[in-house]
């Protein structure tokens, strides 16, 4: 029986298998790269993700295209279901229908995506400020042009741009759409393509044109006096940054700062945001705020709600008594995307390479397109032209003796012989022959012939001024000024976006927290109270879990910074005012749920600070101490959480707090005692360092408790004192039971 032959598959590396050869090739792996993914990777650049000169990307030209081939350009004509739209436009873009209708959303009034929509809508396309207002299928909803789609197919006919068989080689499609206004600026793109991405931002229609006509008529014209900045459709408020606007214009990168426009209804304690930065949505905004509220960051706010409805967004924020609406805002405009950043990221193809280009190249790379588009316009006119004069010329001779014309027609046996009897009589080539026969009947008369000869003077005049173009730079350039001046008065809008020029609003607001006397109390199962002295005055008394008691207790103010640490080595900072005022009547906040604590994570120990001056002394089962400066738990961010607050290589017995150093008490199971002063130990730096060894071990034997002594304890217990360390210290039955733990 013949064996099977086993073909071995090709290393990852140096080797290739070639299917269905039963071979194998050595290869590089870069090689194979470069063979199989480049491709993909440069389609996807060039045929898919960043947007062209003329504003579009292939799926949004191939959709335009579509419509306006359906006439769906004419005023007259009905909208059309979007379905329909979406099913033309795969003769041209082979990608799915659920792809090609969420890009015709996006360009929508309805969506309110793009500053200058370009399809007029009716029915549900969703909104482009809201994650969870989805759009209507396509089957429901109905489109059609809008009138500024005039500006994008002008001449569109007459070879201003090149066309190319599409995907199937069944029809022609523009590779780029003769604009006449700079839409690559106008409206916003995003793309992300491989190893790169785009992100054009929006700017006013009338201030994009004018920048242009300044552009053409001086090179060094300063951009900023006519391009006050982006003009987003969600509108907002841009903080004016001229060295930040003036990058984006020159390098096509930077970032601007938008900001939400609220209005206060003092009758109603509440504030209404009408508008939001192009970056975010209503949900975003939302859940932020709420996620506030609920850490205790925000304490101002006791309802918040989205009214958004048929009228337009509406974000509903409804304030406590005695909030100063204006200051609660410039914290929510820190703290949330209430305040967003727009990064630029102007990457365009320009002829099929990607570039990324300031607003003045930009500019001057569309003004060089259109140029072309002009050009070649006028000569698509000059040749109409031409063939109509020498079509009519042909007329001026027949008029010389139109009854033997007439009769040569009459008296031609064959109809194939009818041109070239009038050729050879009148003097004239096969094309005007041609013209001369196809004349009707009713118009072979004087009237008619004159009239078409009268032509000839204003063709020649035309004729001459498309010549005169086709060789004058300026010309071309009048008539682009000419073509946008038109746009700025057809299509022009008031900015959406304004722009506050006064930065100061932008500085940190400091958080306008209450100041006043509070007692803490914690117990030693984790709860925790806040009493004001007036409360604690009228009833002392705590009430406390069955078996729990105080553990530790401070007088302080509502200001104070608090550091808990738990038993897994992590601490949770917070603030004394992220607590309610309490009763001693009640169990108080469980610092665990209150906190976050993670899973199966005890509360250990609280300290109290207002400067982070002092140190956290740490003892260890092992015998060893370290002493962390309370500094190092300061962060400069918010951030709650810290890792790592101590060393967890050996069980924590004990951490005190010291503002300067003191004698401390060690006691160790096996009834031995030590007592020492932490200037012995020096600082470390790092907060989980193991410190020190202070005590040493007998074999079984771990520190049990420790004690920070008063000067009256110290004197007491001079005899246990070491000179140095580390020491075993001394035996002592009389300091009585060594299970009990001190939190001091």
């Amino acid at each position: 029986m013949a064996r099977k032959k086993t073909v071995r598959k090709p290393a990852f590396k140096h080797e290739a298998y070639i299917e269905g050869s039963g071979s194998i090739i050595d290869e590089k792996i870069t090689d194979t790269l470069k063979k199989n993914y480049m491709p993909y990777a440069m389609s996807v650049i060039i045929s898919r993700a960043l947007p062209e000169i003329d504003g579009f990307k292939p799926s949004h030209r191939k959709l335009l295209y579509m419509m306006y081939k359906r006439g769906l350009l004419n005023p007259d004509k009905e909208r059309s279901k979007s379905a329909n739209v979406v099913g033309e436009t795969m003769k041209l873009n082979p990608h799915g229908d659920q792809a090609i209708y969420e890009t015709l959303v996006r360009m929508t009034r309805g969506n309110e995506a793009l500053l200058h929509p370009y399809i007029d809508s009716k029915g549900n396309f969703g909104k482009a400020y809201s994650s969870k207002m989805h759009f209507a299928a396509p089957r429901y909803t109905e489109v059609k042009l809008e009138k500024i789609c005039n500006e994008l197919f002008r001449d569109i006919d007459k070879e201003t741009v090149d066309f190319v068989p599409n995907y199937d080689n069944t029809m022609q499609e523009p590779t780029l759409l003769p604009a006449t206004f700079p839409t690559v600026l106008v409206n916003s793109n995003t793309g992300i393509a491989v190893s790169m991405a785009s992100n054009v931002c929006p700017f006013n229609l009338a201030e994009v044109c004018e920048t242009t006509i300044a552009l053409m008529k001086n090179p060094e014209h300063d951009i900023l006096t006519t391009l006050k900045g982006p003009d987003f459709p969600s509108g907002g408020l841009m903080l004016y940054d001229e060295n930040e606007l003036r990058k984006i214009c020159e390098t096509g990168r930077g970032s601007i700062k938008v900001r939400s426009q609220y209005r206060y209804d003092k009758s109603a304690n509440c504030i209404e945001i009408t508008q939001i930065p192009y970056t975010t949505t209503i949900e975003a905004i939302i859940d932020k705020i709420v996620e506030l509220v609920k850490s205790g960051k925000i304490r101002e706010i006791s309802y918040i709600r989205d009214e958004t409805d048929i009228d337009g967004l509406k974000i509903a924020i409804d304030l406590k008594r005695n909030t100063d609406p204006d200051k609660l805002m410039q914290k929510l405009y820190r703290l949330t995307p209430l305040q967003d950043n727009y990064a630029c990221n102007f990457n365009i193809l320009i002829a099929g390479t990607p570039k990324v280009m300031g607003v003045r190249e930009i500019l001057t790379e569309w003004t060089a397109f259109r140029e072309e588009c002009i050009h070649r316009r006028t000569y698509h006119d000059l040749q109409n032209k031409k063939a109509k004069l020498h079509l009519i010329e042909a007329l001026s001779k027949i008029l010389l003796d139109l009854d033997k014309a007439i009769k040569i027609i009459r008296e031609t046996q064959n109809e194939n012989d009818v041109v070239p009897n009038l050729e050879k009589t009148f003097n004239i080539d096969t094309e005007q022959a041609e013209y001369v026969a196809e004349i009707k009947l009713r118009n072979i008369n004087k009237q008619y012939i004159l009239k078409r000869i009268q032509e000839v003077e204003s063709l020649k005049k035309d004729i001459a001024d498309m010549e005169a173009i086709l060789q004058d730079k300026k010309k071309i350039r009048k008539i682009i000024i000419k073509e946008l001046n038109d746009v700025i008065k057809n299509y022009s809008q008031p900015r959406k976006t304004l722009i506050c020029e006064n930065v100061e609003q932008e500085v940190e607001i400091i958080e306008d927290t209450p100041d006043y006397p509070v007692h803490i109390f914690v117990s030693a199962s984790g709860y925790f109270k806040k009493i004001t002295p007036q409360s604690l005055r009228m009833n002392s008394e705590q009430k406390l879990k069955e078996g729990d008691y105080i553990s530790q207790s401070f007088e302080t103010t509502n200001k104070t910074e608090l550091i808990f640490f738990s038993d897994k080595a992590q601490a949770y900072k917070s603030k004394v005012s992220a607590f309610d005022d309490a009763k001693a009547s009640i169990m108080g906040d469980y610092i665990p749920a209150k906190l976050s604590f993670d899973e199966n994570e005890s509360f250990r120990k609280l300290v109290i600070t207002t400067d982070y001056s002092g140190y956290m002394v740490f003892f260890y089962e092992n015998g060893k101490v370290a002493k962390i400066p309370l500094n190092s738990y300061e962060t400069k961010t918010n951030r709650r959480k810290l890792a790592n607050a101590y060393s967890d290589k050996s069980p924590l017995v004990d951490a005190v707090f010291i503002t300067e150093d003191c004698d401390i008490l060690l006691r160790s199971s096996g009834n031995h005692a030590l007592v020492f002063n932490t200037s012995m130990i020096l600082p470390k730096v790092t907060r989980d360092s193991q410190g020190v060894q202070v005590m040493t071990m007998k074999k079984n034997s771990v520190i049990v408790s420790a004690k920070k002594l008063s000067d009256d304890e110290t004197v007491n217990l001079e005899k246990y004192r070491a000179k140095c360390i580390p020491t075993a210290g001394r035996p002592d039955k009389e300091l009585g039971d060594t299970n009990q733990l001190s939190l001091y």
